[in-house]
């Protein structure tokens, strides 16, 4: 059996969670309380982290490696750009960037209570040069790097949902007009509301 221990609305469970649907893997999805976290889930990850996969006896506890894991096994749209070695690497640096750095913006912004060095609006525009960044690259096409979804794109969504979110009417009223239709795309496409049910 393929267990994901997951948390419904943390960003990096969102991802595995939509690799392992559009993937088609068939998986039984365990709600963590982060309060109270699963022995079961303990046992097989000391990180104590969202999300873990336990699938075929392997245990794999990073995102962005189960997210590869269910394309591995199958993708049918190529989120993995597999015949193109530039998107490939790409998809490598946005995610990099993503997660390295504007996460840390983010997180700055969205909780600014716990860093008081700056007010919520200097994190805020640290962060949105990186919404800028996404807009260029949204210029000549719906997606970041193809005609369709690659890693990349649902990689990075659901920490762009989570900064639009902080300040929605705020995120509304500026001009990344395509990453404001970009992100809407997927907020109201049938994978996205498929992993998000309650």
């Amino acid at each position: 059996m393929t267990t994901l221990y997951s948390f419904r609305r943390c960003p990096y469970a969102m991802r595995a969670r939509m690799a392992l649907r559009y993937a088609g893997v068939a998986v039984d999805i365990v709600e963590v309380s982060l309060k109270a976290k699963p022995a079961d889930m303990l046992a097989l990850s000391s990180k104590g982290t969202v999300p873990v996969l336990s699938a075929e006896g392997r245990v794999i506890d990073e995102s962005l490696e189960i997210m590869r894991w269910a394309l591995a096994q199958n993708d049918p749209q190529d989120w993995l750009l597999k015949d193109n070695p530039q998107g490939q690497s790409h998809i490598s640096a946005l995610i990099k960037e993503n997660d390295q750095t504007f996460k840390v913006h983010l997180n700055r912004y969205k909780y600014a209570e716990r860093y008081p060095e700056q007010p919520m609006e200097a994190y805020r525009a640290e962060g949105e040069l990186w919404l800028r960044k996404l807009e260029e690259l949204l210029v000549d096409r719906e997606y970041l790097l193809a005609d369709h979804p690659s890693l990349a794109d649902v990689a990075l969504m659901p920490f762009i949902r989570q900064f639009a979110h902080v300040d929605r009417e705020w995120f509304a009223q500026t001009p990344y007009r395509r990453l404001q239709g970009w992100l809407q795309r997927f907020l109201d496409s049938d994978l996205f509301t498929s992993i998000m049910k309650k």
